[in-house]
């Protein structure tokens, strides 16, 4: 599997309600980041689902590097520029 196309070198902040299902973009090519608008079909990724279990604000992975599922872990951090089209 290739690596996802960067879509931000940082988190999104997103107030979530508990029992909520969010479809995170785990691909980078969404128009909707940090959630799927669909723009992955015909390739390999698929978005995540997340299901809040409490009402609060959630960091969003931007980069789509992390290792903690769809939470941002710092690793954009680590990351140069975003990758050109």
């Amino acid at each position: 599997m290739s690596n996802a196309k960067i879509a931000a070198l940082s988190p999104f902040a997103v107030a979530v309600e508990k029992g909520k299902s969010y479809n995170w973009c785990a691909c980078g090519l969404s128009e909707s980041q940090p959630f799927c608008d669909g723009s992955h079909k015909g390739g390999e990724f698929a978005p995540t689902k997340f299901v809040a279990t409490e009402s609060k604000t959630i960091y969003f992975c931007g980069c789509k590097q992390t290792g903690k599922g769809v939470h941002c872990d710092g690793t954009h951090k680590k990351l140069a520029q975003p990758q050109a089209d």
